[in-house]
């Protein structure tokens, strides 16, 4: 008796027979910090560079990379890779946000998800000198739209 060896083992997902949509997603996550590595972070920020345009260009080169770092993820052609990073003062945090839109058979929520992590670790790395306590937390898809299963919508 033959045993069906696609179940046993791991594989990406079949998609050749999905429709070409316009795919976006959107997630967000956020970096905590001590008040005094905040105040450093904000005065003067670090001394490997510009903190916030570094933390965008690794979230962008993170979700085109996310098919190396993701087992079974789809390398996808992405359209669009959008990072904002806001200070949210009173808090002592940095709020991360990540769109990426692409148009193609399979969604990009992986790709957002990547990116915004990239970027909260590369805001620790440059800032980890001013203090290791900082807390990456809230890591989530806030939206994504496109595909057979439509739209979801983060509440």
């Amino acid at each position: 008796m033959k045993k069906d060896v696609s179940k046993l083992s791991p594989g990406m997902v079949d998609i050749s027979e999905k429709a070409i949509t316009k795919r976006r997603a959107v997630a967000k996550g956020k970096i905590t910090f001590q008040p005094e590595a905040f105040a450093i972070f904000c005065k003067q920020g670090s001394p490997k560079g510009n903190v916030i345009e570094t933390a965008k260009i690794a979230g962008v080169m993170a979700a085109k990379l996310t098919p190396t770092i993701i087992p079974l993820c789809h390398p996808l052609a992405l359209d669009k890779v959008n990072i904002h990073i806001e200070t949210i003062t009173a808090k002592k945090t940095v709020e991360i946000t990540a769109e990426v839109l692409s148009t193609g058979k399979t969604g990009v929520e992986m790709e957002a998800l990547t990116a915004v992590s990239a970027a909260a670790l590369t805001i620790y790395d440059m800032m980890k000198w001013a203090g290791q306590t900082m807390v990456i937390s809230q890591i989530k898809l806030l939206h994504k739209s496109g595909g057979k299963t439509g739209v979801y919508e983060h509440r």
